[in-house]
């Protein structure tokens, strides 16, 4: 009780002034602190003060190209406590340890009903916030869980886990949901290119599918994690010749069933293409630049048959799953994360997570 009732004398301690430390954006390359008003929540809502917040490569690409206009504050993979309860709610109260996604969709919907939740009209409307236009509000003191995120988005955080490990349970359900749209299957050889925090979950996840996997990184720090995630063979850019060779000696010369792009260059989809056997599988997951082209060979897909997939955001059917992967501790999440950091060092912080450097891995916000 003693956790509860200090973040209730805090909230209350800020009442007073009514306002919140947050980093906010204010244009391509612009975080600043600053102080703005604590989110007024209404019926159906709650209050959630951030106790943890991972910071995603969405929010380094929104912020150091300015795809999104300003004033924003970013920041979705939120782990808090309940500090405040609107009318009619019921299932929540002050004390509750959460993790809180930031997009929920109707579940009704052509959609939905084809499990395409992220293209559901619904889903595009951010459900977390803390000020200006809805979009996440992690990078803040306090956040504002909109009625639907309360009924279908909140996920109760079980004693004995950590904020920072719960932060992981929508990047884990974004990582779920692209292994299982790449069809990955036991027996299989997957290869994941690109071994920065997405992608150790990534490789993590297919050797749970009962995959093989290798992978590849620039960086020796995060070869190492991927094979202590249990990838069979890890590689820099330069050892393709090497990579290639594996490949071909554990598929009898046939090619990858899957593989799975964890970076964004636009230069590994001819790569992917080339490891990929004829009908195999590659999914792009981090190539949601709104900006980026890809040019690729037309008779790898054309002839050869092989599949280009893609796989945006989470899946709200596999938000049990995703928990229950990370409370668990099925998924060694909490080995993930490298530093940590306060929002008066919110810039330092991106600007790791955006050129990771030596043994780098996750960089999550404490507010």
């Amino acid at each position: 009780m003693r956790a509860v009732k200090a973040s209730v004398t805090r909230v209350a301690s800020d009442r007073k002034t009514g306002f919140m430390r947050a980093a906010v954006y204010r244009g391509a390359g612009q975080v600043r602190l600053e102080q703005v008003p604590i989110p007024q929540i209404g019926p159906g809502e709650v209050l959630i003060k951030v106790a943890a917040c991972g910071i995603c490569g969405t929010d380094i690409k929104k912020i150091q190209h300015g795809f999104l206009p300003p004033p924003l504050i970013l920041g979705h993979e939120v782990a808090g406590t309940v500090v405040e309860v609107g009318s009619g709610v019921r299932d929540w109260q002050v004390g509750d340890r959460v993790v809180a996604f930031h997009h929920i969709p109707c579940q009704r919907c052509f959609y939905c009903q084809r499990r395409l939740f992220s293209q559901c009209p619904q889903y595009r409307q951010v459900g977390l916030t803390a000020g200006f236009v809805p979009s996440g509000g992690g990078f803040a003191e306090y956040v504002r869980a909109m009625p639907w995120i309360v009924a279908h988005g909140l996920v109760r955080i079980p004693e004995g886990v950590s904020f920072e490990e719960a932060s992981f349970v929508e990047p884990v359900n974004t990582c779920l949901k692209a292994v299982e749209k790449a069809r990955v299957a036991a027996g299989e050889f997957v290869v994941v290119l690109g071994q920065g925090p997405v992608g150790l979950l990534l490789t993590a996840l297919v050797r749970l599918a009962g995959a093989s996997v290798a992978t590849t990184d620039p960086l020796a720090g995060r070869r190492e994690a991927s094979l202590r995630l249990g990838a069979q063979a890890s590689f820099a850019p330069e050892e393709e010749a090497a990579l290639m060779a594996l490949v071909r000696e554990q598929t009898d010369g046939r090619g990858a069933d899957a593989v799975l792009l964890a970076a964004p260059l636009p230069s590994l989809l001819e790569l992917a293409l080339r490891l990929a056997r004829p009908g195999g599988r590659v999914l792009l997951f981090a190539h949601n630049d709104p900006v980026l082209r890809l040019e690729l060979p037309a008779a790898a897909v054309g002839i050869e048959e092989k599949e280009i997939l893609g796989s945006y955001s989470a899946a709200v059917d596999r938000q049990q799953e995703a928990a229950r992967l990370v409370f668990e501790r099925v998924l060694p999440v909490g080995e993930l994360i490298t530093h940590r950091f306060p929002l008066e060092a919110m810039p330092e912080a991106l600007e790791l997570a955006a050129r990771p450097r030596g043994n780098s891995l996750k960089v999550v916000v404490i507010p």
